[in-house]
């Protein structure tokens, strides 16, 4: 049976996809990569995506929920900007100057809406 064909593959290729990552198997598998065990034997490993790609995916996922990001009033882009914090977008470099330039708004909008979510 190939990786593909596995139960544990179609287990978990719904949370592969969300990821952005990519199912490879074992022996194609880099020292970054996460391989999968079943019954004590490797069976898929799951290649995880960069961080750069990561934020596009979050910025992509919230135009899917929202609209276009741009044309969003101020409580939405608010609400963006606090779903974004909470799914990590800001740990990545420049996250901030990126999150900014697809709400259509200055970074020290963004830094706002930060610091209000932080004050309550």
């Amino acid at each position: 049976m190939s990786p593909a064909e596995h139960p544990l593959s179609a287990a978990i290729k719904a949370l592969v996809a969300a990821l952005g990552a990519e199912l490879v198997t074992p022996d194609e598998a880099g020292p970054e990569d996460v391989v999968l065990d079943w019954e004590a034997e490797p069976v898929v490993a799951v290649r995880l995506p960069g961080l750069t790609s990561a934020l596009d995916r979050l910025l992509a996922d919230a135009e899917h929920r929202h609209g276009p990001l741009a044309a969003l009033d101020r409580e939405a882009k608010q609400r963006v900007v606090r779903t974004l914090e909470q799914r990590g977008a800001f740990t990545i470099r420049r996250g901030v100057e990126t999150v900014a330039a697809a709400l259509g708004v200055s970074r020290f909008t963004v830094y706002n809406h930060l610091n209000r979510e932080t004050r309550g």
